[in-house]
């Protein structure tokens, strides 16, 4: 009873999942008493509820100098909303994709994406119109949209709540954060959600504005142009601002001074609402948007560039912690090269695909599981996981046995299954052919077994003639 006890106390000093208790429960069961259920059912709540305050401040009608200003329409946010999707899909896909040799749960991809597109844009609009107030400055109904705000307040404001939630799962499962390429993704969606968000109401408003005042001009035209110019021109602002803050925290997490681990999450972070407060600054001043295009798909490409080289270095770490158990007869050898290349790994998923479902988890759990223990081993090697974590490296080893026999493991051997042709499938093929589908196609000049005429002895069978 006392080494369970240690054993739970390293496990939780060191932020690692707690032991399985090995009960067996129906899958019922494990939904409502998984802690996920409730976080994901409170976190969707809390979205409705920032949904639809955001939608009752933006319909209403705005008391401004010399009259009223008509909120938007439900008409307008359902064509912005259209019009927006594309450039979420796409952000959602890119992200999707970069966080590869770990994947992060689906639950966590969900309340990044959700948190950026509805709880981040709210607090946004209340913390930049309460900022612009008290600087005395006025916006036509709307003082967020004057200069001064959108300069000095919107960027720490914006770029704080949308590293709220990245923050929030660092702090409370710091043990999943572990690599350059999950935490990018994981602000990405953050980002990419809050810009849908906010294209929907920018989109919308110049529909409104557009359809009543005449000095707009062709309003399809002046929708075209913003949606070109937030949706292709500058796409890049709010998942690149974004990703400083990413990069700032993972290495403070990852890192062994204690002075690192504080001081570079706080530079992302002003790296990320000083590249903010610059592009704001540009657009205020009227800079012509195709310079700011340039410079920022600029900055951007050198941030994907070294996004890509992370990618590298993660094949490389799954080789090298991999290795160490290789050598200490804990894994076998061949598990460093299908394991820690990525064309190897999806290669494995693919002809499990072929092998059926059993088999096609099992490979992915395998995969997950030697991840895990690539990053746990890791962690020890830093120094941020004592010897609490040696239970769970246990655990991922006998489990990684376990999937073993299962799973598929080397491509060059395992190959695809082809499936085979269905009883009515071959009928048909038969009928096509002319035969009758219920005649059975003799194999050989032999009398069929059982039948008066059948001998064990093949009765042409002789010495060679002649």
């Amino acid at each position: 009873m006392a080494s369970e006890v240690i054993e739970a106390v390293g496990r939780r000093r060191n932020g690692l999942p707690p032991a399985p208790d090995g009960v067996d429960r129906p899958w019922p069961t494990r939904v409502l008493r998984s802690p996920w259920t409730w976080v994901l059912l409170a976190a969707t709540l809390l979205f409705a509820g920032c949904l639809w305050w955001m939608y009752a401040t933006a319909t209403a009608t705005t008391e401004v100098e010399g009259g009223t200003m008509q909120g938007i329409n439900l008409s307008a946010i359902r064509r912005s909303a259209r019009l927006a999707l594309p450039t979420l899909a796409v952000w959602v896909v890119l992200f999707v994709w970069l966080d590869r040799f770990r994947p992060a749960r689906w639950a966590l991809w969900y309340l990044a994406l959700g948190w950026g597109a509805c709880v981040s844009t709210a607090a946004s609009m209340v913390i930049n119109t309460w900022a612009a107030e008290h600087m005395a400055v006025q916006g036509n109904g709307d003082p967020a949209s004057a200069a001064r705000s959108a300069v000095f307040s919107a960027p720490f404001a914006e770029e704080a709540t949308k590293a709220t939630v990245l923050f929030g799962i660092a702090i409370l499962l710091r043990y999943r954060v572990v690599s350059k390429l999950q935490a990018v993704a994981l602000a990405g969606l953050s980002a990419a959600g809050f810009a849908y968000t906010e294209n929907i109401l920018y989109f919308s408003r110049v529909i409104v504005y557009a359809s009543q005042t005449i000095e707009a001009g062709d309003p399809e035209q002046a929708l075209s142009q913003m949606v070109f110019l937030r949706g292709v021109m500058t796409a890049f602002g709010h998942p690149l601002f974004t990703s400083f803050t990413a990069l700032g925290l993972v290495i403070g997490l990852r890192a062994r001074s204690k002075v690192v681990r504080i001081l570079a999450p706080v530079v992302g972070f002003l790296l990320a609402a000083l590249g903010h407060m610059v592009f704001n600054f540009l657009a205020s001043t009227g800079m012509d948007p195709t310079y700011m295009a340039v410079i920022g798909w600029l900055v951007t490409l050198g941030i994907v560039v070294h996004v890509v080289r992370g990618l590298f270095a993660e094949g490389r770490r799954h080789r090298d912690r991999l290795g160490d158990y290789v050598a200490l007869g804990w894994l076998p050898a061949s598990d460093v090269r299908a394991f820690s290349r990525q064309r190897t790994r999806w290669a494995s998923v693919l002809i499990a695909l072929t092998h059926g479902w059993r088999v096609f988890l099992a490979t992915v759990r395998l995969q997950r599981t030697l991840s895990e223990l690539t990053y746990l081993r890791d962690a020890q090697v830093r120094g941020l996981v004592d010897e609490g974590g040696r239970p769970r490296e246990r655990e991922l080893i006998d489990r990684a046995h376990e999937l073993r026999a299962l799973a598929i493991t080397d491509p060059r051997v395992q190959k695809v299954q082809l499936p085979q042709l269905p009883e009515a499938l071959r009928r048909l093929g038969r009928r096509w052919r002319g035969a009758s589908p219920d005649e059975v196609p003799a194999t050989s000049g032999l009398a069929p077994v059982g039948s008066p005429q059948y001998s064990p002895v093949d009765p042409r069978w002789g010495p060679p003639k002649g």
